[in-house]
């Protein structure tokens, strides 16, 4: 993706940066491949705390009620 990148400033511990450096880890590609991985979650649990009373809603229909494809299983 070529989004633009804006510079941030950030606190690190010293010692993880010091062994970051040692291992020529890139630490912006680092964070961003965490940030996304972060944002995905919190966007999906969001998603479901938000949709929680349709989901239970469908569940309990589909307990109580069965798939309308149910009778053309042939397993």
């Amino acid at each position: 993706m070529n989004a633009v990148k804006k510079p941030a400033n950030l606190s690190v511990r010293a010692d993880l940066l010091a062994e970051a450096r040692t291992y020529q880890i890139n630490l912006s590609q680092t964070l961003e491949t965490a940030l996304q991985a972060k944002l995905k979650k919190e966007k999906e649990r969001r998603w479901l705390e938000e949709n929680k009373a349709a989901i239970e809603s469908y569940n309990r229909e589909i307990a109580e009620h069965g798939l309308w494809s149910d009778g053309f299983r042939l397993f």
